[in-house]
């Protein structure tokens, strides 16, 4: 579904990104790992075209168009006069009415707001605002969805909730997401794989395949050995220090 290839990004004498090449296959949940300030947010920019990387290539196997982004601050991205209803239906201004009316209400169903969707995002909590930002991706019927560290800004419990949204989203819509985060057992829980990019300016660390059993859950899940293995080797391969690091695995 997607590749990324060599990708680079300077900004003037200083470099961002160096070198970083992965793939996603269709239907993969994908997550991006890696230190804080690494270029995790620079190169997501990059993939969805809303920054051109200075070298290398993203290709992509279907419409651009059919690409869908969710960031982490919710709250600028949704319009504070415009009601749920609104705010979903905004990018599908060119879709016929009835086929419009019934994507934004079935995206919102599947974000568990029916009851919400006549309210504005300012009588929403947080985890709700972000749940009308992840309706309005899923109403423009996205074959790739990209995710910024969607919920680093929301409470432990609201954070489990959504991550289980995204799971079920991922089932229900057959859609491939590309997740970046910054939080290590967010990304063992929610992936197939996990690449892990070194200090900036970046490189792929490994790519590393998560196995662990379908469905996910927040309590049985986390409770495997095989978890925490995972989630110690993320965790020393985003520390080690940068001569020791190895070679991309799997990209």
């Amino acid at each position: 579904m997607l590749t990324v290839t060599n990708l680079k990004k300077d900004y003037g004498a200083v470099e961002a990104i160096a070198d970083v090449s992965f793939q996603v296959a269709r239907g993969e949940l994908v997550c991006v790992v890696g230190p804080s300030g690494c270029g995790k947010t620079t190169l997501l920019k990059c993939i969805s075209g809303l920054l051109a990387p200075t070298a290398g290539t993203v290709d992509l196997d279907g419409p651009r168009d059919k690409m869908a982004l969710v960031f982490q601050e919710y709250s600028r991205s949704l319009f504070p006069w415009m009601t749920v209803r609104q705010n979903v239906a905004f990018p599908l201004r060119k879709v016929p009415k009835p086929r419009r009316a019934t994507l934004v209400e079935d995206a919102v169903r599947s974000v568990g707001l029916e009851g919400a969707i006549d309210r504005y995002p300012w009588q929403l909590s947080g985890g709700m605002q972000q749940r009308v930002a992840i309706a309005r991706a899923l109403a423009y019927e996205p074959t790739i969805l990209l995710m910024d560290e969607p919920f680093a800004s929301v409470d432990a419990q609201t954070r489990a909730d959504l991550e289980d949204l995204v799971l079920e989203v991922r089932r229900d819509y057959e859609v491939t997401i590309l997740f970046v985060t910054h939080d290590i057992d967010e990304s063992v829980y929610l992936s197939d794989r996990i690449v892990v990019l070194s200090n900036s300016p970046t490189t792929v660390r490994e790519v590393l395949d998560v196995a662990l059993p379908q469905p996910r859950d927040q309590v049985a899940t986390k409770e495997l050995p095989e978890f925490a293995h995972l989630r110690g080797h993320v965790w020393r391969s985003i520390k080690r220090p940068e001569h020791e690091h190895a070679p991309a695995r799997h990209a």
